[in-house]
């Protein structure tokens, strides 16, 4: 998305703004940006980008066209997909990894009590968790990623940012009373992306804040254990189970609430049949990962959704049983 660039530079382009072209690309400490005729700018990194950011979700679902999702990049709508897929017809289990080598911090976006959890709440289900914060409070970006949208949302979020993340999830921040990134901007976790508010549908100031995978909202605690304020496990595995309307998370489940025991059944075979992990490292190759694994290229490749020819960096897992 193209921003309007600082006022040293306004009166050179005002004079040449008879139609939008590139007049001269400059260095910034964001990176390399071309520079437009009509007061605008945007990074070199940013033209023709396609929003991908974790490349084994995205081969392992555009890969199978029963799925048919949809997850573009797109600064000016909320849901990318306008909310057609349809995680029901998951019929296996992803196995995602939270935090990797190179992008494992996590920050609580805002440190207050939990006002509202996710689940069904005045007729309707809520989609997030609510934490409480006055007007003005910092709010920071959970994981590390790229802001996919800032602005307001026209929907009951207000002033809403989203940041889509290397695990592959996206993250809403909503009611904020001012947006402090622009999108395609890349945050790190612990960055700033705006302060709280009462903006929306809101009643109070609070952070509505969500988790999603591809638009599907997943409750925030299937993932993050609210009270410590950190990521329960590394290992999140997707399954339809997770994307029922105010389900609860799977440890939850597992704990003998006494209901969703089909969910209970299949966060056991995600937890024993997921079997092994193998982290990359230095000068490793397909062909050696296998043989050390006692298993195939071609398996490691079904398994993680990634092609022969694909890039191993160091410090991503690999599941290889």
């Amino acid at each position: 998305m193209k921003k309007v660039i600082g006022t040293s530079l306004l009166l050179f382009i005002y004079t040449f703004s008879f139609g939008q072209f590139a007049l001269d690309t400059i260095e910034s400490s964001q990176g390399r940006m071309v520079i437009y005729s009509d007061r605008t700018w945007e990074l070199v990194s940013d033209i023709g980008f396609d929003g991908i950011m974790n490349e084994q979700v995205y081969n392992l679902f555009s890969s199978d066209t029963s799925y048919n999702f949809v997850q573009t990049w797109d600064n000016e709508v909320c849901f990318t997909s306008d909310r057609v897929n349809d995680l029901s017809k998951l019929k296996d289990t992803v196995w995602l990894c939270v935090g990797d080598s190179l992008h494992s911090k996590f920050v609580m976006p805002f440190d207050g009590y939990i006002t509202s959890r996710y689940g069904f709440r005045k007729g309707r289900y809520h989609n997030g968790v609510d934490i409480n914060l006055e007007t003005g409070d910092t709010v920071r970006a959970c994981w590390s990623g790229k802001v996919r949208y800032s602005k307001w949302n026209e929907g009951g979020f207000g002033n809403l940012v989203i940041v889509r993340h290397y695990n592959g999830l996206e993250t809403f921040y909503a009611h904020l009373s001012k947006l402090l990134v622009a999108p395609n901007t890349e945050v790190k976790a612990g960055d700033v992306l705006g302060l709280g508010g009462n903006t929306g549908h809101s009643r109070g100031s609070h952070l509505h804040f969500e988790v999603r995978f591809y638009d599907a909202p997943i409750n925030p605690e299937e993932i993050i254990d609210l009270a410590n304020k950190t990521v329960k496990d590394q290992n999140l595995f997707v399954h339809k189970g997770i994307f029922r309307p105010g389900a609860k998370p799977s440890d939850y489940y597992m704990q003998g609430d006494g209901h969703g025991t089909e969910v209970a059944t299949v966060a056991k075979v995600a937890s024993t049949s997921a079997k092994k992990y193998y982290r990359v490292k230095s000068g490793d190759t397909l062909s050696q990962i296998a043989a050390k694994n006692h298993t195939t290229i071609s398996r490691i490749c079904q398994l993680n959704g990634i092609r022969q020819t694909t890039t191993l960096q160091i410090g991503r897992q690999l599941r290889v049983k």
